[in-house]
């Protein structure tokens, strides 16, 4: 099985004078990997490509059989580092908290230490006919979330 903290490692220098990042890398005892990449623009799939050729030129096959799959994150895929909140400022977001809530709202800010998400809910005030809708900004540390992912909407 190879190493996925030697193939972790290979990939960041390769992809240090970039703009990608490595997302995720997963390993499996058959040795099936699966490398995930952003960067904050666009990743294309010359990107991949050259990436792939980089982890064969590296990693020989003839030494270890492996299976290799790389490709970016998409719209679908969870946010996994910090980094990648910065790219989707702005955006709407769906939070999975550890505590079982699920969340929708707007990405209004990011740091190193966590995020804020900009939620409306709706509200009766005392005396009125109908609910209001009040916006509200809850800040979430990333180990307080299991799953936050780009909010789709159709």
């Amino acid at each position: 099985m190879l190493d996925p903290k030697s193939l972790s490692e290979f990939i960041s220098r390769t992809l240090e004078d970039t703009d990608c990042y490595l997302t995720w890398l997963e390993v499996t005892p058959d040795n099936r990997i699966t490398v995930e990449i952003d960067s904050d623009g666009p990743v294309d799939l010359d990107r991949c490509v050259a990436l792939t050729r980089s982890i064969e030129a590296e990693f020989d096959r003839d030494k270890e059989d492996y299976e290799l799959e790389v490709g970016s994150a998409g719209l679908t895929s969870p946010l996994r580092i910090p980094r990648q909140y910065g790219k989707h400022l702005g955006h709407d977001l769906e939070v999975l908290t550890t505590d079982g809530r699920k969340l929708h709202g707007l990405l209004v800010q990011a740091d190193g230490n966590g995020f804020t998400l900009r939620t409306e809910r709706k509200v009766k005030p005392e005396g009125a006919k109908r609910p209001v809708t009040e916006q509200t900004d809850e800040h979430f540390g990333y180990g307080d979330v299991k799953q936050v992912r780009y909010d789709l909407k159709f």
